[in-house]
């Protein structure tokens, strides 16, 4: 058989090939995708707004969805999942991640809106032997999460970036336990295709979405559906939000302030209106769209990824009761503990950290700046949503602290995460 070259020149050729081949398998461009399920419960059911008996649902306003962004950078494939619940416990992480057979479990990170007006998702034990959840809708809600995921992971396509933070100058949040103490900053990432079509928009802000509450009637995904309809309108693809560190007590800014409720300390009576969900949804898409003007393209940004382990005393009983007895089968210790699970994802000059709870600003405010990125996002209440998370100096500190403390696992818990966020940070590459 005739080559029409050397044999020598066409083995040196071949290898060059497949040298390159190797080399483009290496720095592959980032792809990005995305799915979407919607969740919303039909029949309607009970809202819950944290431990406690949930309120009847008599209307929705808006759907609640799952959303899903795979990022894929050569081998590594990363999934963010944004689900619009009050939490999503680990042990339904692992229900999900269970059916994704193409993604390894630990690069899914399935955070929630932490909205105050969708159904129970931990199955609260009640006090008289039973649960405040619907079992099925739980294992319905894991399905269309694993479907928005498939979805995702199936959609990617050649992507660049733009990422931007900026602080925030619109009425949207506050601190309700010290108005002026919260962060103003909000990080935007949006994926484009090489043609400036736009694939997806994720905003990362700290707030508590309950404008409307569990009280109103009303199940919703609050601020974040008029926040996702707004950018969508605007750019098209699909727009995610990921919480913060929304700790503290950082809240929505629905005060009525011509109703104060106690001049004395700072409180007012709040607007539990739908038009409160608009006007703050929509003022979140304005900030987001003026920190994506100033956000230069990124046309090679690389993917990478960490993860630690952490194990976890349980010092509070309301917390052990909900571990022990809701009908989930929570993963514990005999020893009283728990597990979760830390992420730090690399995507071109940015970090991105994860927080199994609702950290305090305080602890927001310490990782950031000791984070590596140009741009620095926490991802509140990812792989876990295990109440608050306070420093050793803060729990109990304040009778203001009494409810935060009493919802947290215990008083090591922020010390014990903290470790383990540092030793990510120490160990990741500078972007």
């Amino acid at each position: 058989m005739k080559f029409g070259i050397s044999s020598r020149l066409g083995s040196t050729l071949l290898f060059v090939g497949l040298m390159g081949l190797n080399v483009a398998a290496v720095s592959a461009d980032l792809q990005v995708g995305v799915g979407q399920r919607v969740i919303t419960p039909d029949p309607l059911l009970p809202i819950s707004g944290g431990v406690g008996i949930p309120r009847p649902a008599e209307k929705k306003l808006g759907d609640l969805t799952a959303r899903a962004v795979a990022l894929k950078d050569g081998e590594t494939t990363v999934v963010l999942v944004s689900l619009d619940l009050l939490g999503f416990p680990r042990v339904l992480c692992d229900r999900v991640r269970a059916l994704v057979p193409n993604v390894e479990a630990d690069n899914i990170l399935i955070s929630s809106t932490h909205t105050h007006s969708a159904p129970d998702t931990y199955a609260f034990p009640d006090g008289k032997g039973g649960h405040t959840a619907d079992l099925k809708y739980i294992d319905f809600v894991c399905r269309q999460a694993a479907a928005a995921i498939n979805d995702a992971v199936k959609d990617v396509r050649s992507a660049h970036l733009k990422i931007g933070t900026g602080e925030t100058t619109r009425r949207i949040a506050y601190n309700f336990y010290a108005p002026d103490l919260y962060d103003r900053r909000m990080s935007v990432i949006q994926a484009l295709q090489p043609d400036g079509k736009v694939i997806t928009t994720l905003v990362n802000f700290a707030i508590h979405p309950e404008v409307l509450g569990n009280g109103t009637g009303a199940l919703s995904p609050d601020l974040v559906g008029p926040l996702n309809d707004r950018l969508e309108k605007q750019y098209g693809g699909m727009a995610i939000f990921i919480n913060g560190a929304l700790g503290g007590m950082i809240t929505a800014d629905n005060r009525d302030l011509d109703r104060p409720s106690d001049p004395r300390r700072g409180y007012w009576h709040d607007l539990r209106i739908w038009d409160e969900c608009l006007r703050i949804g929509h003022n979140m898409a304005a900030e987001a769209t003026e920190i994506l003007q100033q956000a230069p393209l990124q046309e090679n940004a690389k993917l990478a990824v960490q993860h630690r382990h952490i194990k976890l005393p349980v010092e509070s009983d309301m917390m052990w009761a909900v571990v022990e007895n809701s009908p989930l089968n929570y993963p514990r210790g005999k020893d009283r503990t728990v597990m979760t699970q830390i992420s730090l994802i690399t995507l071109g000059n940015a970090q991105l950290l994860t927080i199994p709870g609702e950290a305090m600003p305080n602890i927001g405010f310490y990782l950031t700046r000791k984070m590596k990125g140009d741009h620095n996002l926490l991802l509140g209440l990812t792989h876990d949503a295990f109440g608050y998370i306070l420093t050793e100096v803060d729990f109990n500190s304040f009778k203001r602290y009494d409810y935060v403390s009493q919802t947290s696992l215990g008083e090591q818990t922020g010390e014990i995460l903290m470790d383990g966020w540092l030793e990510l940070i120490n160990a990741s590459d500078q972007p």
